[in-house]
């Protein structure tokens, strides 16, 4: 789909953000795969991750490359929609970055993944005793516990369709503008 002469390329993704994006793609598919059964703690690491990597993407969103900031990606609702209703008549214009649905893509999913870690952290002090939370969850009845756990897997299956549609996005806007933007998740490199 593009060229592969590097002449005609910019870099748009760093490394970070690059690393960033596998890291998290690996550790929400362990935590999700490991929910309901517990194997080595893997849930629990996956989910720790998970939330190491949040706080370093909201500073690097702050403090990092071009592209990798917020200022970057972050449109008014009513761009967004605008960008909306040109994809969906296949005219939306093409961004080096983040498309305004992207951008709000991102946020979407790192919110969602944020609440779903901070649940499921309260949830592991209050029914175990253990982890952060611990001295502040530790005696809490019964049901607080079962409302975390609701509440923790409603985030994380929201997660996972935000997920399903951040992946048609990509494939949408790949055909649309006729660039492999996996390619470009990978290499860092994006057409000029």
């Amino acid at each position: 789909m593009i060229p592969n002469s590097s002449s005609n390329e910019v870099v748009v993704w760093d490394p970070l953000v690059r690393v960033f994006h596998w890291l998290l793609v690996a550790s929400f598919t362990v935590a999700y795969l490991s929910g309901e059964v517990e194997v080595l703690g893997l849930h629990a690491w996956s989910g720790y991750i998970i939330g190491g990597l949040i706080l370093f993407r909201v500073l690097w969103g702050l403090v990092g490359s071009r592209y990798a900031r917020f200022a970057n990606f972050i449109f008014t609702p009513a761009t967004i929609l605008s960008y909306g209703r040109k994809l969906l008549r296949g005219k939306a214009q093409r961004y080096l970055g983040h498309n305004p649905l992207g951008g709000a893509m991102i946020i979407a999913l790192l919110l969602m993944l944020a609440l779903a870690t901070i649940t499921r952290i309260a949830l592991y002090g209050a029914a175990e005793a253990a982890g952060p939370f611990a001295g502040y969850m530790h005696g809490t009845s019964g049901w607080v516990g079962e409302a975390l756990e609701e509440v923790h897997e409603f985030f994380s299956n929201i997660t996972l369709i935000l997920v399903a549609l951040h992946i048609g996005g990509v494939l949408v806007s790949s055909l649309l503008h006729r660039e492999n933007l996996v390619r470009a998740m990978i290499t860092g490199r994006k057409r000029a």
